[in-house]
């Protein structure tokens, strides 16, 4: 099948756009590929220092330890970065993975280090708190962590051990720093599903009535989130693990495979001997096909608007520049192919057991709408990642998925369930943003109301308990972007909309902040740029404008003549809100990151 041609459009436009930033980053890996192993090139002292915890065997494997005949044919030597804690469910099964990578690097004749571990924000623990004004600036603290890990530069190869939202992509990002690196990604898998998503959601919205109180809450939660692994619902973490199938930097098939399983354990060992036998240099994988690739994937999975920022900062780590425009290019030929919660009712297991992502890279390239061509982590390239595995510890096989086995979670490409992708961009005179459109029922994909206007997530929760929001109403949470405050997820809104919008009233959100990627039936428009902060439109917004969201022209306007519109002042960001946001729960510590944040449609970068 020829490659689509608004695929191929939209590559060479990036390739342009991309080609002085990409060239220098590559000149500067092959430089550091070059170089002789870090065990003979560094002092003795430097050396003894890095390997003077090592077992004596692996001791003198990595090191060379015993004489110039043994320096010469020293073993290879893994760096592990490690993002395990037990705040996550999904990073908890982490713990124990060190050991078995490097029992499997001794029985493969190398030798595996830890070279660091990095810190893991679990979103649905902050979620609503000051917490969450640090989640997405870990993501650039993680890749610095993965940074300081890697800079021991003892390794000959590196393992990254993570799953969730940031955490991926701020070891992404890390790694790329050392895209000379061979680099294989290992997750965890999903929980065993609980309580549905739908009966969970239905729940929070009885709570924000009042018709439930905390005890049942709690037991709901508690019955949905019950175990190791990843929340089942199709959020950011669950996306991570989507990309990173399509960008071939996993053991094919590893995304959805339980915690604990044989297979999963198999797949882990996998990784090890893929790592030392058949990974590319991370940085010659990460180009700007591959990145198209993961484009590709999230649009055709209704996957996260967190990677509409995400993606922005991991591909310009690779020397690659995309923007929102490109997806929105592409959106217009990727056809959505799964219905996974919240853009349907199914979650990731059964997303996994209907054909999961290797059904999902098979239908598209298949389409032409995926680049075959590509380096992955594996000799076979992407083809292979169009396989499930099956086996355990006595052996491993990959089977095509075949048809799919549940046409209401995942459908062919030749009969999908949108002939576009989940993912729109919107622009107008409040700015520009970006809107989830595979989880909104299509008689809301258009919103005109009065705006109510406010400063916080906070007074929006206080206005819904007073009774303030029963009509037709635009909600604008301002001062919410990576400048004002870190850009928080606004996740807590959605059961008290969602409500109105049940009540029959049409409601929108529109902010300069952040929606969890679980977010989904009340329209949002989201991630407006430039923020209110930095004097960004939506500072002009006054109550009783009227507003328009219309997802199907991909328009955000207020509706005010452009002679008022431009004469209305920007209302400044309140001081007393501004100080609240920089004290408190380490807050403070993030000031400078705040101050250097880039725009969310330029991935919110602080290192730039």
């Amino acid at each position: 099948m020829p490659l689509h041609p608004l695929l191929v459009d939209v590559t060479t436009r990036i390739q342009a756009r991309s080609r002085p930033l990409r060239e220098a980053y590559l000149q500067q890996l092959q430089t550091f590929a070059g170089r002789a192993p870090g065990a003979r090139r560094l002092g003795c002292a430097n050396v003894a220092h890095a390997f003077a915890a090592m077992p004596e065997d692996d001791k003198r494997k990595a090191s060379g330890l015993g004489g110039i005949a043994l320096v010469q044919e020293r073993s290879l030597n893994i760096g592990i970065v490690n993002a395990y804690n037990d705040m996550l469910s999904a990073h908890a099964p982490l713990q124990h993975y060190p050991d078995l990578i490097k029992d499997e690097a001794r029985l493969q004749g190398a030798t595996a280090q830890v070279a660091g571990g990095v810190p893991a924000m679990c979103d649905g623990v902050t979620q609503g708190t000051p917490g969450m004004e640090l989640s997405l600036f870990s993501r650039d603290v993680i890749a610095m962590a993965t940074a300081v890990s890697l800079s021991h530069d003892v390794f000959d190869a590196a393992l990254m051990l993570g799953v969730c939202d940031k955490i991926v992509p701020g070891l992404l990002i890390g790694a790329l720093q050392f895209g000379h690196l061979p680099t294989v990604f290992v997750p965890a898998g999903p929980m065993s599903s609980g309580l549905s998503n739908t009966d969970k959601a239905r729940v929070r919205e009885q709570a924000a009535q009042g018709r439930v109180g905390r005890e049942v809450l709690l037991a709901a939660e508690s019955a949905a989130y019950h175990g190791p692994g990843t929340c089942t619902f199709y959020g950011t973490a669950n996306s991570n693990q989507m990309l990173l199938e399509a960008m071939g930097l996993h053991v094919p098939g590893t995304a959805f495979i339980h915690p604990g399983e044989g297979l999963r354990l198999a797949l882990t060992r996998e990784a090890v001997r893929t790592v030392l036998t058949q990974a590319r240099p991370i940085g010659q994988v990460v180009d700007e096909c591959s990145i198209v690739n993961a484009m590709v994937a999230l649009l055709a999975t209704g996957g996260s608007t967190n990677h509409l920022i995400h993606w922005v900062a991991v591909a310009r780590a690779a020397g690659v520049l995309i923007d929102w425009d490109d997806f929105a290019a592409l959106s217009q030929a990727v056809p959505l192919l799964a219905r996974v919660y919240p853009n349907g009712s199914a979650d990731v297991n059964q997303f996994q057991a209907a054909g999961g992502p290797g059904y999902v890279i098979r239908e598209l390239l298949d389409a032409g709408l995926m680049h075959p061509d590509v380096l992955t982590v594996r000799a076979g390239g992407l083809r292979e990642f169009t396989r499930i595995p099956a086996g355990d510890a006595a052996g491993l096989r990959w089977q095509d998925p075949g048809p799919s086995r549940d046409e209401t979670v995942l459908r062919p490409a030749a009969r999908p369930f949108s002939a576009t992708g989940g993912l729109r961009l919107l622009q107008g005179n409040l700015g520009r943003s970006v809107i989830k459109v595979s989880a909104v029922p299509e008689d809301r994909h258009i919103i005109e109301a009065a705006a109510r206007v406010f400063d916080s997530q906070e007074a929006l929760l206080d206005a819904f308990k007073a009774g303030e929001l029963e009509r037709d109403v635009v909600c604008v949470v301002r001062w919410q972007g990576p400048q004002a405050n870190g850009m928080p997820e606004l996740h807590k809104l959605t059961p008290p909309l969602a409500v109105l919008q049940g009540k029959g009233f049409k409601v929108a959100l529109v902010t300069d902040g952040r929606m969890s990627g679980a977010s989904g039936k009340v329209p949002a428009a989201i991630h407006v740029s430039p923020e209110a902060a930095a004097g960004g439109p939506l500072a002009r917004v006054q109550d009783g404008d009227r507003i328009r969201l219309d997802a199907v022209d991909g328009t955000l306007q207020v509706l005010v003549g452009d002679a008022e519109w431009a004469a209305r002042p920007l209302a400044p960001m309140p001081e007393t809100l501004r100080a609240a946001n920089a004290v408190g729960m380490g807050r403070e510590l993030f000031a400078n990151l705040r101050r250097n944040a880039l725009k969310a449609e330029e991935g919110a970068c602080t290192w730039l």
